[in-house]
């Protein structure tokens, strides 16, 4: 084998590999994600019964250069003892009618996420979400995590962890 040859390979793979990182890069916008934070999470428990209702702020952000639009939303919570619950989601409507009479839920600070909602491609934005568990006030106050997923109509999902 010649030194001609060897030269020739290692240029050879360095454009295919210099083009691979290209291609990569330049299609990274068409990539649909969310990106966020759990900002508060407030705990209602239900007189009467042993339940909880969990209302969740966040901040999310959409790098992609697409919308993000949403086809579901739900709360896990993993307690410190026990398995794991998934909460009934709140709709945008009953959440309303919760901090218009439940005043020790405090204010009401961003808008609720629901279905097909739009998260703008690059763009910020503070909402919240509530659900209810079938936990006690006390498991709930006391959890290792909870999670939050939001999944967008063409199937790909996003998780924000506490």
């Amino acid at each position: 084998m010649s030194k001609g040859f060897w030269i020739f390979l290692v240029v050879g793979l360095a454009v295919v590999g210099g083009l691979i990182f290209t291609m990569l890069t330049a299609t990274q916008g068409a990539h649909l994600r969310l990106e966020g934070k759990i900002l508060k999470v407030r705990v209602l428990a239900l007189p009467g019964s042993a339940a909880s209702i969990v209302v969740v702020d966040f901040r999310v952000t959409n790098p992609s250069n697409v919308p993000f639009v949403v086809n579901s939303v739900t709360l896990h919570l993993e307690p410190a003892k026990g398995d794991a619950a998934d909460g009934n989601t709140i709709s945008k409507s009953d959440i309303d009618n919760m901090f218009r009479y439940e005043k020790l839920l405090g204010p009401k600070y961003n808008d609720t996420l629901s279905l097909q909602d739009r998260i703008a491609a690059h763009k910020t934005a503070d909402l919240m979400t509530g659900a209810r568990f079938e936990l006690p006030e006390s498991v709930v106050n006391g959890r290792k995590s909870i999670r939050l997923r939001i999944e967008d109509v063409d199937g790909a999902a996003a998780e924000v962890t506490e």
